[in-house]
Formats: structure tokens, sequence, C-alpha cells
């Protein structure tokens, strides 16, 4: 069997997987966002829009396409984070899965697969909820899906390499916390980066969040002006998140298997 077919067959029993236990990711997958699109974007954003604000798009469009990015970001942390630990620990999934051909590598590139197959589901969903509240146009949409993927995968390799060196699940409740709900705040998804106090404005551009919503919202929303995103080049967005994508994945392997053969 080569690393491919074997990874296939990883990604094969997360979606069987998934068949079973899909009702539990309903609400974060796809209530959640209905949920933010329609009290940020169309609530709130009436009065924003009504308001004196400075924006060249209207609000549901600008909160909607950071949540694209934001979802991916979530979507991939959980995946990244919960079903390692159970596999290393809980279900001990990962452990009977190495006494067969299958190696540590195997598990997270079939895992990786899986992610990617999942996350682009579940952002073409977005996408379309999106377009029928009236946010983006449907071409636009679609075009920035890959990129909300590319985001999503960026943290599911990392949030991996964290994980499976962690001894119990209190961490990851920490992790989610204290990190990844807090980027909310410091990536531009519900307001822009200018206007966040000056000093912190250098630590949103260096956050991973940042760089999947800008890329988001220069695909999604083409020609709009520096009021809704920065100058910062797109291929420098890529660049981070591919930077982030690969390193993630090295580590991942190499620590997964030192965890699962010490």
């Amino acid at each position: 069997m080569t690393v491919l077919s074997r990874s296939l067959r990883v990604a094969e029993s997360e979606a069987i997987a998934y068949r079973r236990t899909w009702r539990g990711t309903v609400i974060s997958s796809f209530i959640n966002p209905i949920l933010f699109l329609a009290a940020m974007g169309a609530g709130l954003g009436s009065l924003v829009d009504s308001g004196s604000g400075e924006l060249a798009v209207p609000y549901l469009a600008f909160v909607a396409t950071g949540l694209m990015a934001a979802s991916g970001m979530q979507n991939g942390a959980t995946d990244g984070s919960f079903p390692v630990m159970a596999g290393i620990l809980w279900r001990k999934n990962f452990i009977g899965a190495i006494s067969t051909p299958i190696s540590p590598s195997d598990i997270i590139y079939g895992r990786f697969l899986w992610a990617m197959l999942r996350l682009t589901f579940v952002l073409v969903v977005f996408a379309v909820i999106a377009v029928l509240f009236g946010a983006m146009e449907i071409g636009p949409a679609l075009l920035a899906v890959p990129p909300a993927v590319l985001t999503g995968l960026g943290f599911l390799t990392v949030i991996t390499s964290w994980t499976v060196t962690q001894k119990d699940g209190l961490s990851l409740s920490t992790l989610f916390r204290f990190a990844i709900v807090p980027l909310f705040l410091f990536s531009g998804t519900f307001f822009p980066i200018s206007q966040l106090p000056g000093f912190l404005q250098p630590v949103a551009y260096v956050t991973p969040l940042f760089h999947g919503v800008e890329l988001v919202r220069k695909i999604a929303l083409p020609g709009v002006d520096a009021s809704v995103v920065t100058s910062i080049p797109m291929w420098i967005h890529f660049a981070y998140l591919l930077t982030m994508v690969a390193v993630g994945l090295y580590l991942s392997t190499r620590l997964l298997d030192k965890r699962l053969r010490p």
C-alpha cells in the first residue's frame, strides 16, 4: 500500500464515523453562522449602516466575509483538538490503527484529507447562506471558499501538533477560551483593524485569522477600499497560511509518531 492509499483509508474511516456523529456538529457548523448573520449582520448591521459608519460596503457583507473565514478557523480548530485527543487517550483508535500497516503520518495525512472535504462542504453551505442573506454575490462567494478552507486547514494542522503533546482535555478547553475565541476580536471579523488602538494593530497583523479574513474579504468583495481591507498584498496572506499548514503538518507527523511510538 502507498502512503496515499493508506491515508485515504484513514479519511474513509473518518467519513464513516462522521455519518454517525454529524448531528452533533449541526449547531456549530451551520446553525451558529446563520444566527451570527441574522443578529450581527442583518440586525446590528441595519443600525451600523444607518449611522455615520465609514465602511464602503454594507455591514452585513463585512461581517459575512469575516465569519466565513472564522467558521473555517472554528471547524479546523475543533477537528484538530478533541477528536485527536480522543484518538490518543479516550477512544485510543490511533493506537489501534498503528498496529496495522497504518503509520502515525498516515493518520495525520488522512485526517487532513477528510478535514479538507468537510471544510469545503461546510463553507460552501455558509457561502450559499450568505448569498441568500444578500451579503455576497454567488460567484465571488464560491471563489472565497478555498481561502476559508485554507484558513481552517492551517488551524487544524497547528492545533493537531499541539494537541498530540497534551496529557488531558482540560488544556483544550483553555485553548479555545483564551486563544481561539479572542482571535475573533483581533482579526477584523466584526470591525476593521484600523479601529483597534494603534499599539494593537501590529498584533492583529500577525494573527492567522486576520490573514484568512483578509483573503476571503478581498476575493468575496472585489474592489473594496481601505475602509474594508488593508493594503497588504494577497500573496502574503496566502504565504502565511500555506506556511502554517506546512509547519503544522511537519510537526504533527513527527510529534504523533513520538507520542504513539515512544
